[in-house]
């Protein structure tokens, strides 16, 4: 019997190789505090910049909106204003917001 094409170790190998391809960027998103994403983005005189706030850690009512403040505030220290605010929501759980800052 003749192994399907579509199960070859190559075929199965690509999307492992993607996914791991893929790991630092989102690391980069996901894994900093509002303070040190606002710092990097000062040091990097970045126009605007996206962060990840997590709302799935705690009480998501009451966390996320403290780490959307916390998030603001460390951006317009530095300079920055809210430009949008986007939630993502995962099978009807909300899961997190993509906020994004811009120098004026």
């Amino acid at each position: 019997m003749k192994p399907s094409s579509k199960h070859t170790p190559a075929r199965l190998l690509l999307p492992a190789l993607l996914a791991l391809a893929a790991l630092p960027a989102q690391a980069a998103l996901f894994g900093k505090s509002p303070e040190r994403a606002a710092e990097q983005a000062v040091a990097e005189n970045a126009p605007a910049t996206t962060i990840w706030v997590d709302a799935t850690w705690g009480f998501r009512n009451q966390g996320a909106a403290n780490d959307l403040t916390r998030a603001h505030k460390a951006f317009a220290a530095r300079g920055y204003r809210v430009v949008s605010v986007e939630p993502y929501i995962e099978n009807g759980d909300l899961q997190g917001f993509f906020v994004t800052y811009q120098k004026p």
